[in-house]
């Protein structure tokens, strides 16, 4: 069995979207909804990492507190965003996915097909109808 994460907001279509392609590829994920069991400081700082982003790459600045903490200074450390988000899980961009092939924030929804270690999957149909068709592209 293969070992999938996937950081869910279920309230997030693409969030939703990401799982439903998860599990279209045969998988069943350890889904960590975030924000009723926000990750540490150190795992959120790890996740950055793996996907080799900076932290401020992992914050969803489409949210009120993002602009309210002044959290578009990019002279804000690291351990400040830490903070916000730890005060505001919220703010973790999502879904941050995590396979044996890689970890990605997966923005757009079909970018998780790159950390599937299947492929190329048949079609899949987003829900917003949009079809998205594997090429069979994958990290590795």
């Amino acid at each position: 069995m293969t070992d999938i994460t996937i950081f869910h907001n279920p309230r997030c279509g693409t969030s939703r979207n990401v799982l439903a392609l998860v599990r279209h590829a045969g998988f069943e994920p350890r889904v960590v909804d975030y924000l009723s069991t926000p990750p540490g400081r150190d795992e959120i700082r790890a996740l950055a990492v793996a996907a080799g982003v900076p932290l401020r790459a992992l914050l969803r600045e489409k949210e009120a507190a993002f602009a309210e903490l002044g959290l578009g200074d990019a002279g804000l450390g690291d351990d400040a965003l830490l903070d916000a988000i730890e005060r505001h899980p919220v703010l973790l961009n999502r879904p941050i996915v995590v396979t044996p092939l890689g970890t990605a924030l997966c923005r757009p929804s079909e970018a998780v097909l790159e950390l599937l270690p299947v492929g190329p999957l048949p079609p899949f149909t987003k829900s917003d109808g949009e079809v998205v068709h594997d090429h069979g592209r994958r990290r590795g």
